[in-house]
């Protein structure tokens, strides 16, 4: 490797920002992408709203890296509790009791949807999500899954298997094998079922327990609350509700993975609280710590608990409740709190919703507008009237140029990073974000969509 460094070179403080991103692209897999066109940007510092390159060139992170950073970067005080924990206890087993491990059970219990009160620690979404389908099965002596298509819960065997989204493909036959079977997606705009079902009355939620009726052996349903990657799919309010009754009448249990919905971001704490629906198991992760350190959790109902007094609680791994993860957790709990940035997602709502259905109105390839809190998509399409994307799933796979990308390599070269996903971008900076760093982003936007405009029909 031309780049490969021997002895005292090897710091990095003598490594220059090519050298750093070479080693990186030479020596790591870039992750859910061909290799040969990764080009891993130099992130050197990160405050606020915004990170930094190695040249010194900020940018306005306005999904929030992984739509995870809610605290946005550098939190004085989550910094700190990563430190404090570090001097108190950095490691002890899963099967000890710790001061950190006691402190965050508490304040979860103060944050969660009530009746949500017994914990497993993981390390990430994926892992939490793993826990879920565990549990879900051992208490219902049931063994199967059913996810919906556009989806995301993770790159793990069984978190994958019940992914709806292309990840999933190279996998095959993943779902057959973990005994994964999917449902329709909520999504209003581009309605699914709607050519069977013009009349909708919700008719995804009424799929499902046809789903339930006609396979055997149903354990639980998983849903993201509101869609994150796919999307940022806002169901109808009638939809969980219904869900809700649909899973008790059948004796199935709701799983709902609020990793990425979850912590504020949708103007609640979580987001099955927008419809006052209480889940059998909460799956998050990401906001938790505002990722300044891998956590994730799987919460159940005290009814889901009280099976395993007397039956074996057959999971678990060397990082669970790992000390030096729950410590900052629970002083992102508490600066969530003291800045009351949940309810300033709910407050910054309309300013959003305004200025992009302005974009809306202003650009012919903006086909939709949806979101809550600050957690919103912009749907490109090439045709609004039949609704046809520029891009297709099998074409992010297939390594075809994307129109998403395109407008996003244009906004970053402006100093403004946002998510694209095939046909859609990922609106949902830090919760501290200010109005002008609001403006500043989506003027972005609006600026370098005329590059999706001048390829619609």
């Amino acid at each position: 490797m031309g780049t490969q460094l021997t002895g005292t070179e090897s710091t990095t403080d003598s490594l220059t920002s090519e050298q750093i991103a070479s080693i990186t692209r030479e020596t790591n897999y870039g992750t859910w992408r061909f290799q040969k066109s990764w080009k891993p940007l130099y992130v050197a510092d990160a405050e606020g709203c915004w990170f930094t390159d190695g040249a010194g060139k900020r940018y306005l992170d306005f999904s929030s890296q992984l739509m995870c950073v809610n605290l946005g970067h550098k939190n004085p005080r989550v910094v700190e509790a990563i430190a404090e924990q570090a001097r108190e206890l950095c490691y002890a087993a899963p099967g000890y009791a710790t001061r950190s491990r006691a402190r965050l059970s508490e304040k979860l219990l103060e944050v969660l949807p009530k009746g949500i009160e017994k914990f497993f620690f993981a390390t990430s979404g994926t892992e939490a999500n793993e826990a879920a389908f565990k549990i879900a099965r051992m208490v219902t002596g049931k063994n199967k899954i059913i996810s919906r298509y556009r989806s995301y819960h993770g790159s793990t065997a069984g978190s994958l298997a019940a992914t709806g989204d292309p990840r999933r493909w190279a996998m095959e036959p993943a779902g057959k094998i973990a005994n994964v079977v999917f449902a329709p997606e909520t999504n209003c705009y581009d309605c699914p079922i709607k050519h069977t079902y013009p009349a909708c009355n919700i008719a995804c939620a009424d799929y499902i327990e046809h789903m339930i009726r006609n396979e055997s052996d149903v354990a639980a349903i998983i849903v993201e609350p509101v869609v994150g990657t796919n999307g940022v799919l806002v169901p109808p309010p009638e939809y969980f509700p219904r869900l809700r009754e649909i899973c008790d009448r059948h004796g199935v249990l709701l799983i709902a993975d609020e990793v990425m919905a979850g912590w504020g971001r949708t103007g609640k704490w979580f987001a099955v609280d927008n419809w006052g629906v209480k889940p059998d198991i909460l799956v998050t992760a990401k906001g938790i710590t505002s990722a300044y350190v891998p956590l994730g959790l799987c919460a159940t109902t005290k009814k889901i608990a009280d099976y395993f007094e007397d039956h074996y609680f057959s999971h678990g791994h060397t990082y669970e409740a790992h000390p030096l993860t729950l410590g900052p957790a629970v002083a992102t709990i508490e600066e969530m709190q003291r800045l009351k940035l949940v309810e300033r997602a709910a407050e910054l709502e309309p300013y959003v919703r305004a200025k992009l259905e302005a974009l809306k109105a202003k650009h012919v390839s903006v086909g939709d507008v949806r979101g809550l809190g600050l957690f919103f998509a912009v749907e490109l399409v090439k045709n609004r009237a039949t609704k046809q994307p520029f891009n297709t799933m099998r074409d992010k796979v297939e390594g075809k140029p994307l129109v998403v990308d395109q407008v996003a390599a244009k906004m970053m070269a402006q100093g403004v990073s946002i998510q694209g996903w095939v046909s859609h971008f990922v609106i949902a900076p830090p919760l501290i974000v200010t109005k002008e760093e609001l403006d500043l982003g989506i003027a972005a936007l609006d600026e370098h969509l005329g590059i999706a405009d001048a390829l619609a029909e």
